[in-house]
């Protein structure tokens, strides 16, 4: 079982926490994380996207010349794909983007990924993060206090946190219902309250 210690704010060491091995203790699986990675980015894309065919497009029916005896072209109405305002060939049409990924290929991605962090010695267990107000320049001190270039901070709700890293271009803030594959890959750190681990292994186990 992981045990890593617990900080404050201030980088004040104050305990230690026994992180769950069923959840940040598992074989790393990294194979599984494009997979999910793809179908999670592919889940974003709306699909509106639409051209229209020379049958969509408004224009008369009318041959634009007759057949033969021009010395031109021969050509059919002027809703031709040649022309301009035609109709569009083979262009994009509405679709589902969505790919399908079993639920339990996504939780063992999600654990692989957390684990992979307890190993790499990139994860930042916080007693807390309690901010008076919603101030980016407090979380900026916390990033620069710890050394952390960029971090995911995952907490289970905290509102003022989560508006304190809005325009922080290397931090972001997660509850843990919002947890995925993606964003604890992106950023170098992850950052977790003692109220998140429980939180996300009382989730994990019960998935």
């Amino acid at each position: 079982m992981p045990k890593v210690d617990v900080f404050n704010l201030a980088k004040k060491k104050v305990g230690k926490i026994d992180l769950p091995e069923a959840v940040f203790g598992v074989e790393s699986k990294p194979h599984l994380y494009h997979e999910v990675i793809r179908a999670q980015l592919l889940s974003k894309r709306q699909g509106t996207v639409g051209t229209k065919t020379r049958a969509m497009v408004s224009g008369s029916t009318r041959k634009v010349l007759r057949q033969k005896g021009t010395g031109r072209s021969r050509h059919g109405d002027s809703r031709s794909p040649i022309y301009k305002r035609g109709g569009v060939v083979f262009g994009p049409q509405p679709r589902e983007w969505d790919v399908r990924i079993p639920r339990k290929v996504k939780r063992a991605a999600l654990l692989s990924a957390l684990s992979d962090r307890v190993r790499e010695g990139h994860v930042v267990v916080l007693s807390e993060i309690a901010l008076d107000s919603a101030k980016t320049k407090r979380v900026a001190e916390f990033l620069k206090t710890f050394e952390l270039a960029s971090a995911l901070l995952v907490d289970v709700d905290n509102r003022t946190l989560s508006l304190s890293c809005r325009n922080l271009p290397t931090a972001k803030y997660l509850s843990t219902r919002g947890l995925n594959l993606f964003d604890v890959l992106k950023y170098d750190h992850l950052v977790l309250t003692k109220g998140a681990v429980e939180a996300i292994e009382s989730a994990m186990v019960t998935a």
